[in-house]
Order: structure tokens, then sequence, then C-alpha cells
């Protein structure tokens, strides 16, 4: 059974299935539906939770089977979460859910995992738990949707916001779920009787414009290579976390290879950053950006990018700040950097 995110909420207030299928690319959303599904399930009486990791090599399946029947003394019913980053369980995956959605119990298995291709859809894993259960998939929230999904979280949280302020916004956390989320917290303290106004956007901007992510992206864009490099330095002594400030570059990086791409495909670059949805705001930063930047230099940005990532997550024993000045550096300059400074 498919299940919208929307509905969600009202299904588990009917009744519990026996297993949940929570997949998509947006941590933020995927976090807060297996939230909704965990505290159901408390409810309901599953008074103990077993995670189990899958690792790339999948050899944490059998913990599955296993858990099927193992109750505790002290615990009525049992919530197994299984976590499958890849969202592609393997042969060892699929036989493993497929058995143990054949065995007859009240436990709840909840299987969060990434994005789930077309392929995996027709394997009989999905199929059955299908069948058996509901299936959640959670879309990344398009440029244009997010005005409508921010002002859902404001009404959430009991304040209005005027159709100015609410696209200002938008245009500010350009995708950024968890940021979206912060700034909607945030606000709840700034807005004066539940009214939040251009002015009140503006001053909880003000707040952390000094050295934020979203800032430091643009200010590469814009070529400014030293002031750059100074913010990336300010939001490491703030102690910023590595990964959120790759984010912001990430995303940019992303869109020159889209645009590169559009522009060889014989597309004009105007239309490419309207097809893109590239704000207004930033129209000229960005066509600024793609006259220093061609394929090569686009091409080693995301090599850049793959060794920040793997710096951060402790795959590499690169220093992923100095990356990420390496990146900063190369983004500002485009192919007037150095060969060495690309190839760094």
């Amino acid at each position: 059974m498919q299940i919208r995110a929307e509905q969600l909420s009202q299904s588990l207030k009917r009744s519990l299935a026996r297993c949940y299928l929570v997949t998509g690319e947006e941590t933020l959303l995927v976090q807060e539906c297996a939230d909704a599904i965990r505290i159901a399930a408390r409810e309901a009486g599953c008074t103990e939770r077993e995670v189990i990791e899958i690792s790339s090599q999948g050899g944490e399946w059998q913990q599955l089977l296993q858990s099927a029947g193992a109750l505790s003394l002290f615990a009525d019913k049992k919530l197994i979460e299984v976590r499958l980053p890849s969202g592609k369980p393997g042969a060892e995956g699929s036989k493993a859910l497929q058995e143990y959605l054949a065995i007859e119990g009240d436990d709840i298995l909840l299987l969060v995992a990434g994005k789930i291709d077309k392929q995996s859809q027709r394997a009989k894993w999905y199929t059955e738990l299908d069948k058996a259960g509901a299936i959640i998939t959670l879309w990344p929230i398009k440029t244009q949707e997010m005005p409508r999904w921010l002002g859902q979280r404001f009404q959430a949280a009991g304040l209005e916001i005027d159709r100015e302020a609410l696209s200002l916004l938008a245009e500010r956390v350009e995708g950024n779920l968890l940021a979206a989320v912060q700034e909607v917290e945030k606000l709840k303290l700034l807005a004066d009787g539940g009214k939040v106004t251009v002015d009140t956007v503006i001053a909880s901007v003000a707040d952390n414009a000094r050295y934020n992510s979203f800032g430091l992206a643009d200010t590469a864009l814009s070529g400014d290579t030293r002031g750059a490099i100074r913010t990336l330095r300010g939001l490491q002594a703030e102690a910023a976390a590595a990964p959120v400030v790759l984010w912001a570059l990430a995303r940019d990086v992303k869109l020159l290879a889209l645009l590169t791409d559009d522009l060889s495909s014989g597309l004009g670059l105007s239309q490419a950053m309207q097809q893109r949805g590239v704000w207004r705001s930033r129209s000229a930063l960005v066509q600024g950006a793609m006259s220093r930047h061609n394929a090569d230099t686009v091409c080693v940005l995301q090599e850049l990018v793959y060794r920040v990532d793997a710096a951060t997550k402790g795959y590499a024993k690169d220093d992923p700040w100095l990356l990420l000045e390496r990146l900063l550096a190369l983004l500002a300059l485009g192919h007037q950097a150095s060969n060495h400074l690309r190839r760094a």
C-alpha cells in the first residue's frame, strides 16, 4: 500500500501496518516520517526497539530473521528498524525480507532506506512488502514547491507569514530543508504577535549573516576568492560542521554541472537557468560563474566535492577544511586557476 507523507499521520491513527518502508533522499523528511512511525509503534505496545544497520557487505540480514520471534521477557511486542542507506538489499537482503514477511507475528518492521530505483520497485521483496504493509516514498521539494512547503511549516507552528516574507525565506534556504526548519524555529522567537513579516526575516538573517554557508557559496560564485576563504575560516573558527558547509557548495557545483550539460546540448544560458530553477536574485552570480568555468573545471570541482565528502566521513585522510579552501578557490577563479590548484 502506497501512502503519501501527508497521509501518514491519519493512517497511523487508524491502525498500524505490519511493516513500513520509508524511502527517499531528503534526510529530514525520511527522519520525520520514521519518527512518526516509531511513536505510533511505541503507543501501540512496541516497548522494545531493535536497530539493524545494513553495511555495504550486507552480512547483517540474518539479524532480522533472528529478531523475529526473539521477544524480550519484558516487552509485549517489538519494533525492528532496519536501516538500508543504499536502497538496495541485494540477494541476501531480498531473501531475508521475504522470509521475515512470511513469519506470522505482532512485531512491526520499519525499513528506512535510500532512494529505491525503478528496477528495485519491481523486485519481489518490494512487491511483497507493498502487499503486507505500507510504503512511503519521499520526493525532494522542488524550488517552486518550497514556499508552499514552508507555509505549511509556519501554519503547523501557529505562525502567520506574509507572501513577501515567505518568498524571501524560500529564496534564502534554497532547498536546504534542515535550514528551513531551523529558520522556522528561530522565527518563532522573533515573530511579533505570531506574525512573520519581511522585516522579521531580514532580522533573522542578519543574526547569522557574517559567517554562513549560503553567503560563502555566493561569495565564491562572485569570484571573490579571498572573501570566500576568509568566510570559510570564520565558519571553521565558529565550529561549523564541515558537511553543512559542503552542502551549500556541492549544491552550486551540481548546478554548474547541469548548466554546462545544458549549454553543450545547445540550450541558451538564460533558458537553462530558468529550467533549473535559479532564483532571479542569483542569476547574475550564476551567469558570472558560468563565464569563468568550462567542462574541465566543473569536472574538477565535482572531484573535489567527492574528496571533501570522503574526508568528512573518515574515508580519506585529507583535512576537509583544506580541501574546502581548494574547492572555494577553484569555484571563484574558474579556468583562471592554475593546474596545480585544480589538481592538488
